[in-house]
């Protein structure tokens, strides 16, 4: 059994964090589904950023959009909805076979509605109706506005990934967002089944704090604060709020490992897969990362329901001046301000392959 395997058979979903059309026409996505045992994939403005800009793939359908009227958001939720069908398809046996559990694909609202709870609601409405896939995510920040979102998201029925969460308490309050959502279902009869993930960013963590604590604490503190949080969504599971809602037949809110590329050069390339093996979650990494977990990885120790010895490391980071909480929301911000910034690139690239596209003709 290979390394991807065997994760999968301690009870982690390993889903890919990318997508592009290379990746689809190629019959890449479909071996990676069948070789290394990927059960889903997820999606954000740069990664569409770099497929547009660096491959002619999407001009044809660029060009028929053109000509239909189509231009900036509305283009690009098109050329992204093509591409997010068919991995929707290609993950449906998995979906089918699991029930719902995995097998997803996930979909960014426009980040420019982060402040606009309301707004994001309506548009996350929309595009998983454009999308037309029962295992189609739609991502909403947790921030203040998006956890508001998220909630009424959830009430209306729409699948959700929440996003941009970087601590224990990020995720406690997505968690709360989605019980108050399936609540308010089962309150007036609707089905308390809707799917969610929550996605905590890790590797930023350690990007903050690099050069700024000793040797002996570098590239620790994002599997602690993962450690941390992973104990927070078993004592949540264990809750009796929790527990009625699952005898009404809800499921409960995965938590997900996002940002887990390695970004220290000293660091191994497989940190935050082997460090945060764990059943009940899933883990969503770059290419790079899964090829190289498939090559040489290894799944040792599971994490420790009870967090095991995070708040120990954390002690030993706050000893150093760091201040982690407040570190937390600065990076919720930064990670809010970049995903506008890439939207607004992607925006920008759009444009820029419009006009080549148009010249060509």
């Amino acid at each position: 059994m290979n390394p991807t395997a065997t994760l999968r058979a301690a009870g982690q979903s390993l889903w890919l964090d990318n997508i592009t059309r290379e990746l689809l026409t190629s019959g890449t996505l479909v071996r990676y589904i069948a070789e290394l045992s990927v059960t889903g994939l997820t999606s954000n403005p740069t990664i569409y950023d770099k497929a547009i800009e660096g491959t002619s793939a999407y001009d044809a359908q660029i060009r028929r959009g053109l000509s239909g009227g189509l231009a900036g958001e509305d283009l690009f939720f098109e050329l992204a909805l093509d591409d997010l069908r068919q991995a929707a398809d290609d993950f449906r046996p998995v979906y089918a076979r699991t029930r719902g559990v995995d097998g997803w694909v996930s979909l960014e609202v426009s980040p420019l509605l982060v402040d606009d709870a309301e707004a994001t609601v309506r548009e996350a409405i929309r595009l998983h109706g454009m999308a037309d896939r029962p295992n189609l995510f739609v991502k909403i920040p947790g921030t203040p506005a998006g956890l508001r979102a998220i909630e009424d998201a959830i009430f209306a029925g729409v699948p959700v990934n929440a996003t941009l969460l970087f601590s224990a308490e990020h995720y406690l309050a997505a968690g709360e967002a989605y019980l108050r959502g399936i609540e308010r279902r089962v309150d007036v009869g609707l089905d308390p089944v809707v799917a969610s993930v929550a996605s905590v960013f890790v590797s930023r963590w350690d990007s903050a704090v690099a050069g700024r604590v000793p040797e002996r604490l570098e590239s620790k503190l994002g599997i602690a604060m993962g450690k941390r949080t992973y104990a927070a969504y078993r004592r949540l599971l264990a809750t009796n709020r929790w527990q009625r809602l699952e005898n009404e037949g809800a499921r409960p809110q995965r938590l997900l490992w996002a940002s887990t590329g390695t970004k220290d050069p000293k660091a191994s390339d497989v940190l935050y897969v082997a460090g945060l093996a764990a059943p009940h979650t899933v883990n969503t990494m770059p290419d790079a990362t899964l090829q190289a977990f498939a090559d040489h990885g290894s799944v040792g120790a599971l994490l420790a329901p009870d967090g095991g010895d995070a708040e120990e490391t954390l002690a030993a980071i706050r000893s150093t001046g760091i201040d982690i909480e407040a570190l937390g929301q600065h990076l919720q911000a930064d990670g809010t301000a970049a995903f506008v910034g890439s939207w607004t690139q992607l925006m920008e690239c759009l444009a820029t392959k419009m006009t080549t596209v148009m010249d060509a003709r």
